[in-house]
This record gives structure tokens, sequence and C-alpha cells, in this order.
């Protein structure tokens, strides 16, 4: 999910946090589950900070280690003990009990969005992407911001709250329900298929879909119960045996790249006496671009001129970008 959601996620287990008799009783308690549960539900996304470096680390690691089973244990241990070394009299059981629901639950709802995370790491490095939820979904945001309402007015905030999750993970199930019916659907509309990728949207009924078959890969859109397709590419296996598909490989961009999607298309172009390679992403096509791609110049020595990875909704601003990364190589 995106941070706003996990804030407000982690305000909510405060709210369900007051069912804890223990808490309730000890106001200093509950201040500490507070801060635990509100950090816990973020900290996971820590890894955003290797944005800073560049858009390969951050690319390969985002949502990985922090999202795995070590560190899911690890971080409410951590967090508790900070909390508790600030708050010496809080209940370190409850605490740890509430910040550890708050890290899991952070860790357990980003794999149900396209991106996914290695939540099974390290028994494997498979990211687990369920496809059912936007990163950023509007009702589970609004029936938070309904629940503040609630418990500042009328409602004890514990019971709010569990209403408020039971309504969720009903739709969560809808979601995921609705889900399989769609790739039923979309088997149906191409018959053939090995695989099919679909992205929601932020509403109920739209997805972009990504899918493959044994010789052709597909771009498309659902719009309600209709799949409408937009691109259809022939499959060609990358030929690692082709030099420039060697010199590629070998840059830090495209092994990013391709340690990440699990659906691409590539290409090889000449162009004012440099090679370009070009890896995209087909499952997040927007606005008539595949802006997730991994690009790269080679000169005719195949010597890696210039690198980019990331999103970029242009070939005007990636032209761009990889004349800056060329400048500061």
């Amino acid at each position: 999910m995106d941070t706003a959601t996990h804030i407000v996620m982690g305000f909510g287990l405060a709210g369900l946090a007051t069912l804890d008799p223990a808490i309730v009783q000890n106001p200093l308690a509950y201040q500490a589950v507070t801060i635990g549960v509100v950090a816990g539900s973020v900290i996971p996304d820590i890894d955003t900070v290797l944005k800073l470096k560049d858009n390969a680390t951050y690319i390969r690691n985002h949502r990985g280690m922090t999202h795995s089973l070590p560190a899911t244990m690890l971080w409410p241990f951590l967090l508790t003990a900070i909390i508790m070394a600030l708050m010496p009299s809080a209940s370190y059981g409850h605490e740890l009990l509430w910040t550890f629901l708050a890290v899991s639950i952070h860790v357990f709802v980003d794999i149900f969005n396209a991106y996914g995370t290695q939540a099974v790491r390290p028994f494997t490095e498979k990211w687990v992407a369920l496809g059912t939820i936007n990163i950023f979904d509007p009702f589970i945001f609004s029936m938070h911001l309904i629940g503040f309402g609630i418990w500042q007015t009328i409602g004890h905030p514990g019971i709010t709250f569990s209403l408020i999750y039971l309504i969720i993970a009903v739709y969560y199930v809808l979601r995921g329900i609705y889900h399989r019916q769609t790739i039923k659907s979309v088997k149906r509309s191409i018959p053939g298929l090995t695989k099919i990728y679909l992205s929601p949207t932020m509403r109920w009924s739209h997805y972009h879909v990504a899918a493959e078959s044994h010789d052709y890969y597909y771009v498309g859109k659902i719009n309600g119960c209709k799949l409408h397709l937009i691109d259809r590419f022939e499959r060609t296996p990358i030929d690692f045996d082709n030099p420039k598909i060697q010199a590629a490989v070998q840059d830090k961009n495209v092994r990013a790249f391709l340690s990440f999607s699990p659906i691409y298309h590539w290409a090889i172009k000449e162009r004012n006496g440099k090679f370009i390679i070009q890896f995209t992403d087909l499952r997040y096509y927007s606005k008539g671009t595949y802006p997730f791609t991994a690009t790269v110049w080679l000169d005719k020595n195949l010597t890696v001129q210039s690198s980019f990875t990331g999103w970029v909704f242009s070939e005007q601003k990636l032209r761009k970008k990889l004349v800056i990364a060329r400048s500061h190589s």
C-alpha cells in the first residue's frame, strides 16, 4: 500500500488496541502502543531511502529484505526496545504484541498489489504479488477516515475499528473473487494464454492486463466485463549469445530490471552510431506509454555509455535521463 494508507492503518490499530484491558488501564502504555503501531505500520518501507542512491538499488531492494520473514520478526523487537528505553513503565509484552501486529499487517497487505514483496524470503526470493488491490485503494482509505470520525464523536474506538477491519477483510475477499473471475474472462477472450498479470486500478472493475502465450505477449485493459486489447508483441526469447545483449545485461540498471519484471518486451535499435537496447515492462501501460523501462546506450565497441531504469513517461524524458546518467558516469 502507499505510505498514507499504512499510516492510517497504524492509527486504526491504535484504536483497536483499546480493546486490550492492560492498555486501556494504563495511559502511558496506550501512548507507547500508539507510537509502536504507527511506527510498525511504516518501518518496513524504510528501504525507500535507497532511492537516494539510484533507481537500480531501489528496484532491486524495495520491499525485499525489509519485508522478509526475518525482518518481520526483527522490527517489533527493535521498535519495542527503543520505546521501552524511552518509556520504561510501559508494558513490554503488550507493546511487543501490538507492534508485531502492525508490522505483520504492513507486509501482509503489500502482497495484494501488483508490485508485491519478497515476503517469503529467505526461503525464496520470488516476488509475491497477488494483484487484487491497488497500491492506493480509495475504499480502504475512506473506511479508516470514517472510523476516525466515529471514534471522535459517538463510537468506541475498539468496537469501531473491529467493525471497520471486518468490513475491509470482506472487501479483500470480494476483490480476490472478482480477480479470479476476471482472469477466467481473459482466458476465454484469448485462448492459449500461459500467464496473466492483472494490475488493479482505483476502480473496482478496471484492470491493466499483461499476458503471454507461447507465441505472443498481449497488453490490454479491462473496463467492466470487456477486454480491450492495446498491443500484441511476438514473444522472442532474449538472445544471450548476442554480444550486444551480453554487454547490456552486465549493466546494473538492466540487472535490476530483469530481477523484478516478470513480463517484458525487448528491442535493439541503432541510432547516431549507438546501439540502444531497451527492456519494457508490459504491466504498467499508461496513457499510451510503457513507463517502466531499462534502457542502455552502447557504443560501437559495446561499451556502456549510459543507462537508466525506472519510470519515465516520454521518449524525450528518457533521452534526457540517459544524457544526465552519462554526464555523471
